[in-house]
């Protein structure tokens, strides 16, 4: 499986409900089940961006058509990172 580095910020109308957020967390944790990901680390982050997702999905569409159905509800956007583990990286570097 693929993994996401999903760099989000909270929208005007997420961080006016950011209450809610515990409950669209677990909401986009069912959307991300429903197309075959995972959710594997979650943090609140003080910086540049208000969270960090880490996930793991089968392929590039399942992840986007997840990522779509979630930031559509308005509360967040997002930035992907698509990253690549240690092996993965050692086997492109390897390759070139």
């Amino acid at each position: 499986m693929a993994t996401y580095i999903t760099l989000v910020d909270w929208t005007g109308e997420g961080i006016t409900n950011a209450k809610r957020s515990p409950e669209r967390l677990q909401q986009a944790k069912e959307v991300f089940s429903r197309h075959g990901g995972e959710i594997t680390d979650f943090f609140m982050t003080m910086g540049a961006h208000d969270i960090v997702v880490v996930s793991k999905f089968p392929d590039d569409e399942s992840y986007a058509r997840a990522t779509l159905q979630v930031a559509s509800g308005g509360s967040i956007r997002t930035e992907t990172l698509k990253a690549f583990t240690e092996d993965e990286y050692r086997d492109i570097i390897d390759s070139l």
